[in-house]
C-alpha cells in the first residue's frame, strides 16, 4: 500500500501537470481556434442565461476558495488574527454555497445539452468524458465539505493543504494526504483526471480570457453615413 500511496500522491500530480503543460501547448500549436467554448447560445438561450452564470460564477468561488485554504497556511491566518472557528464557519458556509450553485449551474447546462437537439448534436466526445467528470469532482467536493459540519472533524488545513504545498518544494508529503478521509483523496482524485483531460476539452477556452479589455483604450465609433440634416440639404439641391 506504501508504493500505491507513492503513486498517488507523489508521482501522479507531476505526471497530471505534464500532460496539462504539454497538452496546452499542443493544442495551442496545432488547434489554436480551437481555443473556444463552441457557443450554442443561437440554439438556445433560456437555460443557458441562468446555468451559465451560476457555473462560472459559482466556479470562481470554489477556485478562490480552494486557493485561499490550499495555498494560506493555518499559522498565518492566526497571525492575522482569524479565529478557526471564524475560519471553517466561513469557508463551510461561502464554500458550500458557491458549490451549489456551481453544481445547480452544471446540472442546468446538462439539462440543456440533452434537452436541446441542436445542442446535444454538437456535443462532442471530449465533452461526454468531461461531464461526468466535471459532476464528480463537484459532488466529492460538496461531500468533503459536508464532514467539516460533524464536531472535531478532520482539518484538511493541516492534511491535504501541507500535502499541496509540499508538491511544489518538490517534495510530496504522501502521508499528509494518505491520512486523509476518503472524501478528500477521492476530490482529489477526481480534481486531478479532471486536469489531465482539460487541455483536451472546450474547458481549454479558460486560458483565453480576454484581460486585454480592462486595459485597452476606450474605441470611438463615427457613423460613415451622411447626416441627416446634410442629407436633406443636399437633396434640396
Amino acid at each position: 500500500m506504501k508504493h500505491l500511496h507513492i503513486a498517488l500522491w507523489g508521482v501522479l500530480p507531476y505526471l497530471v501537470l505534464v500532460v496539462l503543460i504539454t497538452g496546452t501547448a499542443w493544442r495551442y500549436r496545432y488547434d489554436r481556434f480551437g481555443f473556444t467554448t463552441r457557443s450554442s447560445q443561437l440554439h438556445e438561450h433560456r437555460l443557458l442565461s441562468v446555468g451559465g452564470p451560476l457555473f462560472h460564477y459559482g466556479l470562481l468561488f470554489v477556485v478562490a476558495g480552494h486557493a485561499i485554504g490550499l495555498l494560506v497556511p493555518e499559522s498565518l491566518t492566526e497571525k492575522a488574527h482569524v479565529h478557526e472557528w471564524l475560519y471553517h464557519a466561513n469557508a463551510l458556509l461561502v464554500g458550500g454555497a458557491a458549490g451549489l450553485a456551481t453544481l445547480a449551474g452544471l446540472v442546468i447546462l446538462l439539462l440543456r445539452r440533452l434537452r436541446v437537439p441542436a445542442v446535444r448534436a454538437a456535443t462532442s466526445r471530449s465533452d461526454r468524458a468531461v461531464h461526468p467528470v466535471l459532476l464528480c469532482v463537484i459532488l466529492a467536493g460538496l461531500t468533503a465539505t459536508a464532514t467539516t459540519l460533524r464536531p472535531h472533524s478532520y482539518d484538511y488545513r493541516l492534511g491535504v493543504s501541507v500535502w499541496f504545498r509540499s508538491l511544489f518544494a518538490l517534495d510530496p508529503d504522501v502521508t499528509a494526504m494518505a491520512d486523509a478521509p476518503l472524501a478528500y483523496q477521492v476530490h482529489a482524485l477526481l480534481g486531478m483526471a479532471l486536469f489531465a483531460l482539460w487541455p483536451f476539452s472546450r474547458l481549454v477556452h479558460a486560458f483565453t480570457a480576454p484581460l486585454g479589455y480592462l486595459a485597452r483604450p476606450y474605441i470611438v465609433y463615427r457613423s460613415r453615413g451622411v447626416p441627416a440634416a446634410r442629407g436633406t440639404e443636399a437633396a434640396r439641391r
